[in-house]
């Protein structure tokens, strides 16, 4: 710690001295109080002040300390008093003095010093941090909700369709078990090209948290911009979004990944063409037979966004026979897993299991038991990754 000491005797002073250097400290002892005050007022940065109340008396030792507090606002100052003039540190204290130590008649207090400093200046520590923490929480809460703000509320189904979105976000828990939302990572968007024509698309960006927030912002605002063409073809499409995400610098600095599965429902027919960059396959509930399975073999899909802008990607066509379902979800869905338990995942057995279950209810309340069913299998941990799901009926 680097010290800075005003005192009223020599003596104590030169004991003090020695006292605090011998325990690895940075002291520095002023027993003159225009002295003081120039180190205090000099623009020298300190951890933490040390002062007598009595300079030479309380009166004048608190115009001292008014003057100390107001050079050095931020910096915590430990008084010493006499025990006879401890009645003196009520204004003292109610005025900015962090703490105080007792001076007795033999000395001893000297050995309560170290020990009342470092309290102090880690005290202080701990409460700047608590406030710098304060805000992060605030301004990560607020990219969340900006976040949360670009994903559609309410989704409006074709005639012959149900349809249904859910998204949630990851969490952490800190001391005491309180759960604490990220900024996510996690996109998803459902838009009506025509009568005919509904496309559907969901994206993932690697890990969670702002980058992954700010990242899948990005993807949002080429969408808007590309949307605008109206492509009929899945993999010009996502390969159009690939090479703009790849130019972008914010990607190129920082090794931004994106998962992404662009696909077109064609509602007349019950034909869904898609095109996945890296994104799990989604998966068909044959509500007669009650099999779950993948739409396709998993390793048809190209790889992330902003890997390689020159990448063709391909496009495939799934076939929604009558009263069945259509999922499409992100990886938090499926890698959900019990603290310390990381190979033991939720998994497609898991969503294929509850989609099974509950095929006879709406498409919101089999969404509601996935990712409750999902969440429950952490077992009190809570999903680690950004979830996001679209389930899609055809009657």
């Amino acid at each position: 710690m680097r010290v800075l000491i005003g005192w009223d005797q020599a003596e104590e002073a030169e004991l003090i001295s020695l006292y605090l250097g011998a325990s690895g400290n940075e002291a520095q002892v002023e027993t003159d109080r225009d002295r003081f005050l120039g180190q205090a007022e000099g623009g020298s940065q300190w951890d933490v002040v040390l002062m007598t109340t009595n300079m030479p008396d309380a009166e004048a030792g608190y115009d001292v300390f008014c003057r100390v507090r107001k050079a050095m606002p931020e910096c915590p100052v430990v008084g010493a008093c006499r025990t006879q003039d401890i009645v003196q540190l009520a204004r003292f204290i109610s005025n900015g003095m962090r703490s105080y130590v007792p001076r007795d008649l033999g000395g001893d207090f000297v050995f309560l010093l170290q020990t009342t400093l470092e309290s102090t200046v880690q005290a202080v520590r701990a409460e700047r941090e608590q406030v710098i923490a304060e805000k992060m929480r605030d301004e990560i809460e607020s990219v969340r909700r900006f976040q949360e703000s670009v994903i559609p509320n309410r989704l409006a189904a074709p005639v012959g369709y149900q349809l249904a979105g859910r998204y949630e976000p990851a969490q952490i828990r800190v001391v005491g078990g309180t759960p604490v939302n990220l900024a996510g990572g996690d996109y998803y968007e459902v838009v009506h090209l025509d009568k005919k024509n509904m496309v559907v698309l969901m994206g993932d960006a690697a890990g969670h948290g702002m980058r992954a927030c700010m990242s899948i912002m990005s993807l949002h605002t080429l969408v808007k911009m590309i949307a605008s063409r109206k492509f009929r073809r899945t993999d010009v499409f996502v390969s159009e979004i690939n090479r703009h995400f790849c130019r972008q610098s914010f990607n190129q600095q920082d090794g931004s990944l994106i998962t992404l599965l662009y696909g077109i429902l064609r509602i007349d027919r019950g034909e869904f063409t898609w095109t996945s960059a890296g994104h799990p396959m989604p998966l068909l509930h044959d509500r007669g037979s009650n099999q779950v399975t993948p739409v396709e073999n998993t390793d048809t899909a190209g790889p992330p966004l902003g890997v390689d802008p020159d990448f063709k990607y391909t496009s495939y066509r799934t076939k929604l026979p009558t009263n069945s379902r259509l999922l499409v979800y992100t990886d938090g869905l499926v890698e959900a897993y019990p603290e310390g338990q990381q190979m033991r995942q939720f998994g497609e057995d898991g969503v294929a299991e509850t989609m099974q279950r509950t095929g006879a209810t709406s498409v919101e309340s089999t969404l509601e038991s996935l990712f409750d069913d999902s969440n429950a299998f952490t077992e009190g941990a809570g999903r680690h990754d950004d979830t996001s799901a679209l389930l899609l009926e055809r009657a």
